[in-house]
């Protein structure tokens, strides 16, 4: 869909639907920690990775293993299920008034130092979803040496809310 023709559409869902993404089924945890932290008006969701719907897990040192554009696209897959995670633990993505940061972290090769084209993935997304009023947001993009499971990518976060309705 042409940008402009993107612009006049105000709503999450209906933004997802002319992307033509659905949101899977939020994952449960898999480890001690809750999926969102609901905290003075803003929500805090935690980090993130590369699952397909299927379960399959996108893993490798991006650099060596995996290329940027690979990686961009694992992190725009971690941008639907950071949105999968908020649509099932706020019931509606509408209560999104705005993404404040994304933190995001790259299973990096030695020496690599293309983080942010590779998380540009997710922040594409977001503001695709939610336009340039709604979807700017602050962001750091940091290398690992590793991240769990050998994922490539695990992003984490933060919204401003609504109030419930």
């Amino acid at each position: 869909m042409p940008r402009d023709m993107m612009n006049s559409i105000e709503d999450p869902y209906e933004r997802l639907e002319a992307l033509g993404v659905k949101l899977p089924p939020a994952r449960p945890p898999v480890g001690l920690f809750v999926p969102v932290q609901i905290f003075n008006g803003m929500a805090f969701v935690s980090g993130q990775g590369p699952v397909a719907p299927g379960g399959q897990r996108h893993t490798g040192k991006v650099g060596s293993e995996v290329s940027v554009d690979d990686a961009y696209h694992h992190a725009r897959l971690v941008g639907v299920n950071l949105l999968a995670v908020l649509h099932d633990q706020l019931g509606s993505l509408r209560r999104i008034e705005r993404i404040v940061k994304v933190l995001g972290f790259v299973n990096g090769a030695p020496g690599f130092g293309d983080h942010p084209r590779v998380i540009n993935g997710c922040s594409d997304l977001l503001l695709s979803v939610f336009g340039p009023d709604r979807g700017a947001h602050a962001r750091s993009a940091i290398g690992a040496g590793s991240l769990p499971n050998g994922i490539t990518v695990e992003i984490e976060l933060i919204v401003g809310l609504s109030p419930a309705g």
